[in-house]
């Protein structure tokens, strides 16, 4: 069993390990609230990158619906495996996925090698809660459990536009709530890992560049 990181009892306590505050968290209309009101926009971007039949990782849990929309869309003929460090998002996502076969909830840590392959892996607001290091190590795991021909989609926060209203808004709660999210906006995800070389990139950014979809296809060898 893996141990829970310290930053997630020091700083995220209140957000995913708390019992009462996930129970009041895990719902998507306040995913849609905190991401002013981008969340299903954000869903659904990530989803249509995955098709039925793929074989497909997300490597940590999110509140909301995507877990099991990303299960519907890839379907019995497909598989889908969530993997992530805390004990009770654990527990939450295997109950949201019930009766769903072909769906499989691991404990397990986003910094481990994966030990297998995927036709997709989708990485959903995680990279901006993890120490620097983290960021690292998640995105070479991520790529490198890519199958050639297969695609890594990570959705994240982004370095917004000069004049975004939300501006001020987001530096506070990247301030005082999410430490580890300013060093991700000041750079490009796939300079995170030595195997970007492998890849082909694309990006695309929404809410005046606040949020990003970002598509590391690999080179089919």
């Amino acid at each position: 069993m893996p141990e829970l990181p310290s930053y997630m009892e020091e700083i995220y306590d209140w957000a995913y390990v708390n019992p009462r505050l996930v129970a009041l968290l895990d719902r998507q209309i306040v995913v849609q609230t905190i991401l002013w009101g981008n969340a299903n926009k954000l869903v659904k971007a990530a989803v249509d990158e995955f098709k039925p039949g793929d074989h497909m990782l997300q490597t940590a849990n999110v509140y909301g619906y995507l877990p099991k929309t990303l299960a519907e869309r890839v379907g019995p003929t497909g598989s889908y495996e969530l993997r992530d460090v805390t004990p009770i998002q654990v527990k939450r996502c295997r109950k949201k996925l019930e009766g769903m076969d072909h769906a499989t909830v691991v404990h397990a840590n986003a910094i481990e090698p994966y030990g297998r392959t995927f036709d997709g892996v989708c990485c959903f607001f995680l990279l901006h809660e993890v120490p620097d290091d983290y960021k690292y190590r998640i995105v070479n795991n991520v790529l490198e459990a890519v199958r050639p021909g297969g695609k890594a989609v990570f959705v994240d926060y982004h370095q917004w536009n000069r004049f975004h209203p939300m501006g001020p808004i987001m530096w506070a709660v990247f301030r005082f709530l999410e430490p580890f999210a300013a060093s991700l906006c000041a750079s490009e995800i796939q300079n995170y890992s030595e195997l970007s070389s492998k890849f082909t990139w694309t990006k695309k950014t929404f809410f005046g560049g606040l949020y990003q979809k970002v598509v590391a296809t690999r080179v089919a060898e």
